[in-house]
């Protein structure tokens, strides 16, 4: 007799991983077991036939679940006392500590939907129907191995029905957790902005809520990872109540529609992107809008993009049966900067002042997880936020060429990132677990967030310790102060890693590659030299960089208040250009309703320049950007991140106009080539004195920026004899600059990387830290 130990790693629990071992094994005459060993699944196949037991391991991977991930499957075969006289679905045991994960939570499925659908049906419009291959995973674990009783749903014993289902190797729902009908599972709850029960007045509470939004009622509906603020997109008077309850002046509320035709009434889908929205991940994608775009103008102001994302859970696909309007405002119910709302009496208690009601339930979140975001950048998706339906499945770095050798499984390291948009990973077994979307840590609560989520996932991971900490080079961001006090705690050594060092780093790794030119363009990341970077021009063998050049180092008077006022940014780019009382001049005609001070500020600001009293200084593509949009008239005032560039973007994007061009000039300052910004920005004004459409002037100064970094980028490239250029960094969302700079690149024979399945904003940075920081040990 024939035996073998098989063990499998890799995202094989929650995804009915262990009944399809059993189908395969019974096809093959195969006895024996297969059990979670906590984070590994373990299979004990016996044969008289060797071979069968090799097709049996075989066909494992090539018929695996489709839910499912396999990283390793290591094998060996043993003499064995034991006869197996069949073949059994164990317990699970936490007996063995290895690198899978629980999935990310995934959409509703097609065949629960069918069932859902279906009046005959005892799931029939059931709010929480779920199956193995669908529905919530790292949102309600609690602890591995992933069984019911470790997770949210203990808490709702299953049904007779419910648990012959759960018990039935051959069944689609055996051990599937998030399993349940309406006798057994979670159930709804409507109350009014007082809190106060009005659910026994409705038979249908889920048609009650549609008539509510479609009556201008602002809800806030409890789903899987959070709650969202959910409302309609027709009518201007209740978006901008929302607004104003929400204190979120300008920036875009993502929608959601039903189904793709829905979205097609009012944006442009391409392939790509429409194989994005229908996926089981279900992102949020950023799409062009049409030509008959018919929303209220209040949902994405003065931008020709709009978030859009397909219904995921059931009470979404319920919800829209009673909705008019084409598509549902689907906005993070959160205080702006703080985590989103998970808890029942926080959520009603933080929102009583912003929703008309409340749709919520009683199954608890133990994860928040807010929804991705991706934009497909000329045709490659690229993530602003990754998240919900990605988090926390790991990187496999045994994967990438360079980490073969220098990654040890006894070696455990914690990253992280850097303060806005932040994310944390854990590095462990050649696995990267990045979490989900945390948020800015300014904010206590956000801190709360990060600390608790980072204990969680050490829990799911078997993490009991680190040997490293990786954090940014900021010395006060609070991020770092955490990562002091962690690699204390754990005796780890503490690293600190350049910002577009570790963007450089992800960007690497993702295209599996040793050495790059590297253009890092964002708003701001703390320099090696203590000052402000943000247009970077960099050589990476991912171990290490060296900066080769940069954008002009510009003052920022007032520090951050620049961010927040542009014109600041802009009058420090024009000083070198005009003599003092010219450029007050320029100001005090064309831009003084920009100083919220008037001229008195003004003077401010120049006082600022002369003393380099509170003045930092920067070579920050973002504020390079800023300072155009002002200068435009485009924006004056920074009310969400990125929003001068933003709409920037959307304004260039309507010209069609390749003739009219600003030329990129160059100067060499402390032995370093950098761009002169200065320069684009006066010919920008320039064009605008000689009447020139302000809309061309947009496109030609942003192409501007575009061709700078790339021609520095170039000659960075051929002085280190690297034929590969890559782009990271927020501003490689704006698809006009990607394009050109790869355009640029490409033209001179070099290939041009980008971002695949990571971030080029700040989400992914905490990654690149744990990358770089691997070559420490």
């Amino acid at each position: 007799m024939e035996t073998a130990k098989i063990l499998v790693q890799g995202i094989v629990q929650g995804v009915g991983f262990r009944p399809n071992v059993y189908r395969i094994a019974i096809k093959h005459d195969i006895n024996g077991y297969v059990r979670n060993l906590g984070n590994v699944v373990e299979i004990i196949a016996q044969s008289h036939d060797y071979n069968d037991i090799e097709k049996f391991i075989s066909e494992i991977e090539v018929k695996k679940p489709p839910v499912s991930i396999i990283n390793s499957i290591e094998y060996s075969f043993f003499e064995s006392n034991a006869s197996f006289s069949e073949f059994k679905i164990l317990e699970s045991s936490n007996s063995f500590s290895g690198t899978s994960v629980i999935p990310p939570d995934i959409a509703v499925c097609e065949n629960c939907l069918k069932e859902m659908r279906n009046p005959k049906d005892r799931r029939f419009n059931h709010p929480f129907i779920a199956c193995t291959d669908c529905g919530p995973r790292f949102t309600l674990i609690d602890s591995i191995p992933y069984d019911r009783n470790r997770t949210s749903m203990d808490e709702f014993p299953l049904c007779n029905e419910c648990m012959e289902e759960y018990t039935n190797p051959l069944d689609r729902r055996y051990h599937a957790e998030a399993s349940c009908c309406n006798t057994c599972g979670p159930s709804l709850q409507l109350l009014n902005k007082d809190g106060v029960d009005i659910s026994f007045k409705h038979t249908n509470l889920i048609k009650k809520a549609g008539e509510l939004l479609n009556e201008s009622n602002i809800l806030a509906i409890k789903g899987i990872g959070g709650t969202h603020l959910v409302s309609k997109v027709s009518d201007d008077d209740t978006v901008s109540i929302l607004r104003k309850r929400l204190t979120r002046e300008n920036q875009a509320f993502a929608c959601m529609v039903k189904d793709i035709e829905s979205a097609l009434e009012f944006c442009e889908i391409n392939s790509y992107e429409n194989e994005a929205l229908i996926a089981k991940e279900r992102p949020i994608v950023v799409l062009k809008k049409n030509s008959n775009y018919n929303l209220s103008k209040e949902v994405s102001p003065l931008l020709h993009n709009i978030g859009v994302i397909l219904p995921y859970s059931p009470i979404h696909h319920l919800l829209f049966d009673y909705i008019n309007d084409p598509a549902l405002i689907m906005t993070s119910a959160n205080i702006p900067g703080e985590p989103m709302m998970i808890d029942n009496k926080d959520i009603v208690n933080n929102l009583s002042k912003i929703a008309d009601y409340f749709l919520l339930h009683n199954r608890k979140i133990i994860n928040r997880c807010d929804d991705s975001v991706i934009r497909f950048v000329d045709d490659k998706a690229s993530f602003i936020r990754r998240s919900r339906g990605y988090a926390p499945a790991p990187y496999n770095l045994n994967e990438y060429d360079k980490f073969k050798s220098i990654l040890h499984k006894n070696h455990n390291i914690l990253a992280l990132g850097p303060e806005l948009d932040l994310t944390f990973t854990i590095l462990k077994n050649k696995m990267a677990y990045v979490s989900q979307h945390i948020g800015n840590t300014n904010k206590f609560k956000t801190y709360e967030f990060l600390q608790d989520a980072i204990k969680h996932l050490m829990k799911i991971t078997s993490t009991n310790s680190f040997d490293l900490v990786a954090c940014d080079l900021h010395p006060q961001f609070f991020s770092t102060q955490l990562a002091k006090e962690i690699s204390n705690k754990f005796q780890a050594d503490l690293i600190p890693v350049q910002h577009h060092h570790a963007h450089g780093a992800v960007l690497a790794v993702d295209n599996n590659i040793d050495e790059l030119i590297v253009i890092a363009a964002d708003g701001v990341g703390y320099g090696d030299d203590g000052t402000a970077w943000g247009g970077e021009i960099l050589y990476s063998d991912i171990e290490s960089y060296e900066r080769m050049a940069s954008l002009l180092p510009q003052k920022l008077p007032g520090g951050d208040l620049s961010t927040k006022y542009p014109v600041r940014v802009m009058t420090s780019l024009l000083y070198s250009k005009f003599e003092k009382n010219e450029l007050k001049d320029i100001l005090n005609k064309h831009y003084i309703d920009y100083f919220k001070h008037g001229a008195m500020e003004i003077d401010l600001v120049f006082k600022q320049m002369e003393s380099n009293l509170n003045t930092a200084i920067t070579t920050s593509a973002g504020r390079v950007l800023d300072s155009i949009s002002v200068a435009l008239g485009v924006c004056h005032e920074r009310t969400y991140e990125g929003e001068a560039s933003m709409k920037l973007e959307s304004f260039a994007y309507r010209s069609n106009n390749d003739k009219l061009k600003i030329a990129p000039e160059f100067i060499e300052i402390d032995g370093l080539l950098r761009l002169d910004t200065s320069q684009i920005l006066y010919d920008t004004l320039d064009l605008v004195k000689r009447g020139e459409n302000k809309k061309d002037i947009a496109k030609a100064a942003q192409d501007s920026v575009a061709i700078g970094l790339a021609k520095m980028a170039l000659i960075a490239a051929n002085k280190k004899d690297v034929n590969v250029v890559g782009a990271t960094g927020g501003v490689f969302y704006n698809e006009a600059i990607s394009k050109k700079v790869k355009e640029t690149v490409e033209r001179d024979g070099f290939k041009f990387v980008s971002h695949r399945n990571s971030c080029a904003g700040d989400g992914s940075v905490s990654l690149g830290q744990a990358i770089v920081a691997s070559f420490k040990l």
